[in-house]
Formats: C-alpha cells, sequence, structure tokens
C-alpha cells in the first residue's frame, strides 16, 4: 500500500486537528511535535505531514489525528528566491498598495486605476536606473574622458569608437535587465491547473477574493504592457541621444510611435475589462504591443548603430535627466491624485483612526521611494568607482544625474526625519504604553514576591513594546508625506545650479555640509541595501530569524499580483486552494476537523473558510494564535478584512472558533473588538467565547527544579501551551 495512504488513514478516532504554521515555523516534525512524519499530500514546496504509524504519543493515543501543512517554501523556498526580495521589495509594495484601498467601493475604479499607472511608473524607473548606468555615465561620459578611460582596457576598446556605436553596444545591458525580470515574472505562480478556478464567480470585495479566480490572464496581461513599456522607454532614452546630432524624419517618426505606445499602455491600465479572465481579445492585443515594441527597439538600436556622425558629448546623455526629472514630476501628480481620492472617500465612522484607508497612499510611496533611492544609489555608486574614489563634486566628467543627488538627499531627510518623530512618539507614548502594561502585570501576578522584580519588570516592557504596534501605521504615513514632498524635489534637478550651491543660497546651509549629507546619505542607502540582503541570508537560513524578516515578506506576497507583474508570486493563490481541496477531503471521508492556524497561518485558514461549501463548514472548527487578522490585515485592507467579514468567518463554522492571544505580543491579537456598552448582550456573549488572553508568561518566578523564570512568549506559537491543548478538545466536543 502507498505510504501516503496509509498516513491517510492514521488513526483511528474521525477527527484531524489540522496544524497551520506562521512565518517562524522550522519543519513539519516541529509544528507536529514528532520526531518521525512523513508527507500524505502535496509536493516539496508545499504538503501535508502526519506522524508516522506507531508514532502517536501515549498521552495522545485516543485524541484527534494530527496532520500539519508547510506552506513556507512557498514565499521563500530558495536563498535566490529570498534574495529576490532586495529587487522586488518596490515591486511587491505598489503591488501591495492595490489591496490597502479603503472600504468604501465609490474609489474602486479610480484607485486601481491609480496605483497600475505608479506601477508602471516604477518599471520605467527600473530601465531608466540602468540606462543611467550604462548610457550616460559609462557610455556617454566615461567614454568621452580620457581620465576615466586610462588603465581601463574592458572600456577603452570602445572609447574611441563613434557614439552611435558606444550607445548600441552598452544599450545591450537595459535589454537584458528587462529580459531578467522578464523572465523571472514568466514562471506561473501555480504549478498544477487543477489549483484554479476561473468557473468560480468573482467576489467584488472581502477575503473570500483570495484564490478564487484563474490571475494567470491579469498577470499575464500586465506583464505584456511592462514589457511593452519597459523596451519604450529604452527607444525613448536612445532616440533623445540619437536627436542631438540632428532631428530626421526617421528619428521624429520613430519617436511618434514610441509615444504612442506608450500611451496605449497607459489607457489599456485604466480599462476595466483588463481584469476580465475571459476577455480574449486584450490578451491578443497586448501580445500585439509586445511584439511591436520588441520590433520597435531593433529598429531604434539599428538607427542609432548606424549613425556615424559625430556627437555632442557634454553634460551628460541628451534628454536623459529631461526624462528622469518628468517621470518623478509624473508620479508626485500621480501620488497627489491617489491621496486627494483617499482623502475624500476616508471612512468618517466616530471611532476609526484618520491613518486607516491611506495604506494605499504610503505603499506607494515607499514603493517609489525605495525604487528611486535604490536607483539613484547605484548610479551614484558606479560614477563614484568610475572616479577612482574622487568626491564626485569634483569630477564632474563622469558625475551622476543632478536628479540622483536630490534624490538621496530627498530619501535621506524622510527617513531621518521619520526616525526623529518615532522616537519621540515613542518617548512621548512611553509612560502610557507602561501604565497599561503595569495594570495588567499587577492582574496577572497580584502576589509576586518581592525577588521577582526585575522579572516583572522585562514583563511590562515587553507589553510596553508590543503596544508600539498601533502607532507604525501614522508613521508610515508621515513617511509617505516627507517621501512624496522628496519625490517632487526631484524636479529642481533640472536646474543647472548643483544641490550644494542652490542650498548653501536659499537656505543658508554651507555647501561642504550639504556634500557631507549627501554623503552620509549614500552610505545610508548602502547600510539598508546590504541589511536587506544579509536579512535574506539570515532569514533563509535561520528560521527563527525569519519571524522578524518573513512577517512583512510574507504579508506582502499573501495577496495576487494585481498591479504589478514583477513583484513576487503569491502564494495565498496556491495555499488557499490546496487547503480548501484537502479539508473537503477529510470531511467527505467522515472527517471532523478542527483548524489551527498561527499568525499568517491564521490568515490562510481564514481566506480558505471563506471558501468552504457549508456541507464541510458544518464539521469544522478554527482555532487561530498570534493572530494579525484584525489587528494588522484589518487596519491594512479595510476593503477586504473588516468586523464584517470576521464575523462572517464566526457565522460559517457556527461560531465554533477560539482565538488565543497575548499582551505580549506585537503583531497578534484579538479578533473581536472588546465589549461595548451599546452592544447587544447576545452578539457581546458570543464574541466573548472566540477571544481568549493568555497570561505571558506563564509565571515570574521559577519552577521547583527550576533556576530560570517561564519565558516570555510574545509571538511564538501556543500548541505546547496547555491553553491551546483546552481549546483543542472544547471544539472536539463541539464537533462531536
Amino acid at each position: 500500500m502507498d505510504q501516503r495512504e496509509v498516513g491517510a488513514r492514521a488513526g483511528a478516532d474521525d477527527l484531524v486537528e489540522l496544524r497551520v504554521h506562521g512565518v517562524s515555523a522550522t519543519g513539519p516534525d516541529d509544528l507536529l511535535d514528532r520526531p518521525h512524519v512523513q508527507q500524505v499530500a502535496g509536493d516539496r514546496r508545499g504538503g501535508f505531514y502526519r506522524p508516522r504509524p506507531g508514532n502517536q504519543q501515549d498521552d495522545a493515543a485516543d485524541g484527534p489525528t494530527l496532520e500539519a501543512y508547510r506552506w513556507n517554501n512557498l514565499p521563500a523556498g530558495t536563498a535566490t528566491r529570498t534574495l529576490s526580495m532586495v529587487i522586488l521589495l518596490p515591486f511587491m509594495l505598489i503591488n501591495l498598495a492595490i489591496w490597502m484601498r479603503p472600504a468604501a467601493a465609490g474609489p474602486d475604479p479610480v484607485v486601481k486605476a491609480l496605483c497600475r499607472l505608479l506601477a508602471l511608473t516604477l518599471t520605467g524607473m527600473y530601465v531608466l536606473s540602468t540606462v543611467g548606468i550604462a548610457l550616460d555615465v559609462i557610455a556617454w561620459k566615461c567614454m568621452s574622458s580620457p581620465e576615466c578611460l586610462d588603465g581601463r582596457s574592458w572600456l577603452s576598446w570602445l572609447g574611441e569608437r563613434p557614439a552611435g556605436l558606444r550607445l548600441a553596444v552598452l544599450a545591450l545591458a537595459p535589454a537584458a535587465a528587462i529580459s531578467l525580470v522578464w523572465g523571472l515574472s514568466a514562471r506561473p505562480a501555480l504549478p498544477f491547473p487543477v489549483f484554479r478556478a476561473a468557473d468560480q464567480p468573482l467576489p467584488a470585495h472581502r477575503l473570500t477574493a483570495v484564490g478564487r479566480w484563474d490571475n494567470e490572464p491579469l498577470v499575464g496581461r500586465l506583464r505584456s504592457i511592462h514589457v511593452t513599456a519597459a523596451f519604450a522607454t529604452l527607444d525613448l532614452s536612445l532616440l533623445g541621444a540619437r536627436a542631438a546630432q540632428g532631428l530626421s524624419i526617421g528619428t521624429v517618426a520613430l519617436g511618434v510611435a514610441v509615444g504612442l505606445l506608450l500611451i496605449t499602455c497607459a489607457v489599456l491600465l485604466c480599462t476595466p475589462p483588463l481584469t476580465t479572465p475571459t476577455e480574449w481579445r486584450l490578451d491578443r492585443l497586448v501580445g500585439v504591443l509586445r511584439t511591436i515594441a520588441l520590433g520597435l527597439t531593433v529598429v531604434v538600436w539599428l538607427h542609432v548603430l548606424t549613425s556615424s556622425a559625430s556627437w555632442p558629448e557634454r553634460n551628460g546623455l541628451p534628454g536623459y535627466n529631461l526624462t528622469v526629472v518628468g517621470l518623478f514630476i509624473g508620479q508626485a501628480v500621480l501620488l497627489a491624485a491617489l491621496g486627494a481620492v483617499l482623502f475624500w472617500h476616508r471612512d468618517r465612522k466616530p471611532g476609526v483612526a484618520p491613518s486607516l484607508g491611506f495604506g494605499a497612499l504610503a505603499a506607494s510611496v515607499a514603493a517609489i521611494s525605495l525604487a528611486l533611492t535604490f536607483s539613484a544609489e547605484l548610479v551614484y555608486r558606479v560614477s563614484d568607482v568610475l572616479n577612482r574614489g574622487a568626491p564626485t563634486a569634483d569630477a564632474l566628467i563622469t558625475s551622476p544625474p543632478r536628479a540622483c543627488i536630490w534624490a538621496i538627499l530627498g530619501f535621506s531627510l524622510a527617513v531621518l526625519v521619520t526616525l526623529a518623530v518615532a522616537g519621540v512618539v515613542s518617548l512621548a507614548s512611553r509612560p502610557g504604553r507602561i501604565r497599561a502594561a503595569a495594570a495588567i502585570v499587577a492582574r496577572d501576578f497580584p502576589d509576586a514576591p518581592a525577588e521577582a522584580r526585575p522579572r516583572l519588570r522585562q514583563v511590562r516592557k515587553a507589553i510596553a513594546r508590543a503596544r508600539f504596534t498601533e502607532r507604525l501605521l501614522p508613521l508610515a504615513v508621515l513617511y509617505a508625506c516627507l517621501a512624496g514632498i522628496g519625490i517632487a524635489a526631484v524636479a529642481l534637478g533640472l536646474l543647472p545650479t548643483p544641490a550644494d550651491e542652490l542650498i548653501q543660497r536659499y537656505v543658508g546651509v554651507p555647501a561642504s555640509l550639504v556634500d557631507f549629507g549627501i554623503g552620509v546619505g549614500s552610505y545610508l542607502i548602502a547600510a539598508i541595501i546590504a541589511g536587506l540582503v544579509v536579512g535574506g541570508i539570515f532569514a533563509y537560513r535561520t528560521p527563527g530569524f525569519r519571524r522578524y524578516v518573513g512577517v512583512v515578506w510574507d504579508l506582502g506576497t499573501f495577496w495576487p499580483r494585481a498591479a504589478h507583474p514583477f513583484a513576487p508570486p503569491c502564494y495565498a493563490e496556491r495555499a488557499v486552494p490546496e487547503l480548501t481541496f484537502r479539508i473537503t477531503h477529510l470531511v467527505d471521508s467522515g472527517h471532523a476537523v478542527v483548524l489551527t492556524g498561527h499568525s499568517h497561518g491564521s490568515v490562510l485558514l481564514a481566506a480558505t473558510v471563506l471558501q468552504l461549501p457549508p456541507r464541510v463548514t458544518d464539521r469544522i472548527a478554527l482555532l487561530t494564535h498570534g493572530s494579525p487578522l484584525r489587528r494588522l490585515y484589518a487596519r491594512l485592507f479595510p476593503a477586504y478584512v473588516s468586523d464584517e467579514v470576521i464575523r462572517e468567518i464566526a457565522d460559517r463554522v457556527d461560531w465554533r472558533w477560539v482565538n488565543l492571544w497575548r499582551d505580549t505580543d506585537p503583531a497578534g491579537g484579538r479578533v473581536f473588538p472588546p465589549h461595548r456598552p451599546d452592544e447587544a448582550p447576545a452578539a457581546s456573549d458570543r464574541k466573548a467565547t472566540v477571544d481568549r488572553r493568555l497570561r505571558d508568561p506563564r509565571d515570574v518566578t521559577a519552577p521547583a527544579g527550576d533556576i530560570f523564570p517561564p519565558p516570555i512568549k510574545g509571538h511564538s506559537p501556543c500548541e505546547a501551551d496547555e491553553a491551546f491543548t483546552e481549546a483543542v478538545r472544547d471544539l472536539a466536543g463541539h464537533l462531536r
């Protein structure tokens, strides 16, 4: 008999406890707390595991059959995929923005269109950054300077060639960069067509939408549009340089054709049929546009290559600085429009935070700011290397565009001001958070001995730190405002005056201090990039560290690619249907199922419960612990996770739901708000049965036979807690 079938039939009880881990999972053996497990369904990236036959512990022989779903290899898996977060982070953030729109139905089409247009500008920025390095700094500036070519045989062989040949050869680098992200995004998110459900009706809102439709048509259309726009951006850069030799009919005609391609891409992103899975005519149209763009790129490349006349080689690549600044101005206009729409349609209900609903704006600004600073830093560093370590301002022949200088300066100021405000907010709110924590500690440990005072202080600090999470969203909105101003300030790069002289003239800050600030900002950005790389390595090699780094990555890749096709694939598109099929199979086989989910695993289970048919939900119960469903998802994604959605989840399982939470948890929390005086007693009683608070730590004194007190668990899983076992027992009793 097949071992997978043996595992599926293991256990004499008709109850299955299906565990779904969070971001900090290590393996199915740790999740099941059994030394020997076997896979009973799925593949190497994600699957279901059970203890091997005969490996059931004696004290749990009459308990439920344990099963675990491991999904942490879906968003991370390999070191290469984990390290790709450095490149794909801006694309992931802009894709996240489209899901963070407010709950009001009115601004949906406008917000979606603005987010997709901003995503298109990110692709243009990605191309222009490679153009700035390959064409502006190397092909145009460095190869026109004997000092820069001296001792560099890998460049000097091309330095004496005509400018057209130099540009044509170095243009292969941006084309290769476009092909790289094109190839990476072409990988299907789902390995098997069986996971797709294109014939199911598409919900207008709510968490039910995740995993319910075939997202590949939309991603394919977005991919074709972005590839078209990317090659069109490269073509415009080449044509702008070619126009410096003098306008010709061919140059003008090619420029008009490329401009029409970009306009068509922008218009297509704003059309509602873009998201219709069966719109085959749109598939054909975007495929034709991509083919035209590739053909135009070849024609433009030949047009530049065959030009042998001398070109003016001064002040950088002709038209490049203007193109970069124009892109930034366009982004600032789109961000202002997005902010106006979100402000007009903000939730005005009493008790709702003013920042709630502005997550789309904050994510968009963060994505653009990161992409802008990464690009500027890369251009700046290449220029610095080519300058042989001399200050960039002292070697103007290979200096980066002034727009890059303003970008670095604006990002540094936005980060430093936000950090300063965060420090002030932390200090100002600390007394209140400490008082609240002290009240909780006094209630939990009223009879603590005097020798436990140091431990009590540690517990108070842990609770106070965990309560700072609620201040992060307003700080993110503040950073978005400051970064938006910094993006708009990039337009100053059009002025002929350098940044240090301009600031000294109108602000009074010495130019030397400004240059020092620009250098510090550049190193700050380099440190952030290095931190992301190191964080990715540690997140891949150290599962415990992934608890801190992976929460952002898993939150971002939970949502399907609906704005940017180069974003990382969505793991929920596979995990939710896979869980749905597995749970349905278990129930149809005569089992009752207790679903237990930690952290992001609880969100996967919430989306799964919303998709199960009534005949299945009648035989399941839900246990969540460390769940960010309300504390994070309801704040960041109000259109998809709300009190109504959470109440609907409880109704689907007939309120057979227990949520365990700790005051020391910085991410998880309650799924229902505390009882309000105006709330009906019946509704209040039902909600009170769901949320169960766990005292953390269990005690502040060392137990008998030990010298250390119990640890502070915070966001750690609860499977080892007695309260978890008791909750499973209670839910099993309801099902039986």
